[in-house]
């Protein structure tokens, strides 16, 4: 993820890497920090970047980008690969233990309000307007309703022919890495995406 002139790494079993990528081509490593398990993926907010970390969601303060500093943790029950955030929410795909929702106004003890068992195993997730898109591996893209946090409830699936394992989001398309491809879904009607 990047934030300003930094780029913030998850690099697995090494946590949390910042670059300085203010010159473009000469990154340069300023800082990091040691997550306890392995980094998969970071969501920058403010002055802060969520990591999920496989079996936990980490919050790091990294106002002084050399020097981040862990501030807060959410033990998930499965194995955190992705997060994405909006307002005081953060969205754990959660592996196998589906979409968690966390209340994350509390940077120092984050809160889970909410879940959602998927069907197959979560990858990824991005939110736009009140869903959350989940890249459930084998069993597609699922459209999640987030309009209530405690009570996420699917509205629409598109089965994908390969493995979904992440997915971005812009205005009425939604982007998934499904395996060796790339597939482009039209979500203007979420409860049936195309």
């Amino acid at each position: 993820a990047v934030a300003g002139s930094y780029a913030y790494v998850a690099d697995q079993c090494r946590g949390l890497r910042v670059v300085d990528v203010s010159i473009p081509d000469n990154p340069t490593e300023i800082g990091s920090y040691d997550t306890p398990g392995s980094a998969q993926e970071v969501e920058t907010m403010g002055k802060y970047v969520y990591v999920a970390d496989w079996g936990s969601l980490r919050v790091v303060d990294i106002s002084s980008p050399p020097n981040p500093t862990g501030v807060g943790f959410y033990e998930t029950p499965g194995s955190t690969v992705g997060v994405t955030t909006e307002g005081s929410l953060a969205y754990v795909a959660d592996y196998d233990a589906g979409l968690r929702v966390v209340d994350i106004s509390n940077h120092a003890e984050p809160t889970e309000v909410g879940f959602y068992d998927t069907p197959g195993e979560a990858w990824g997730v991005a939110v736009a307007g009140g869903y959350a898109y989940v890249a459930d591996c084998w069993s597609g893209l699922r459209v999640v309703d987030v309009t209530t946090p405690a009570n996420p409830t699917e509205v629409g699936f598109y089965d994908t022919p390969g493995t979904a394992r992440n997915a971005a989001v812009t205005g009425d398309y939604v982007y998934v890495a499904d395996g060796s491809s790339l597939r482009v879904m039209d979500v203007s009607t979420p409860a049936n995406p195309a």
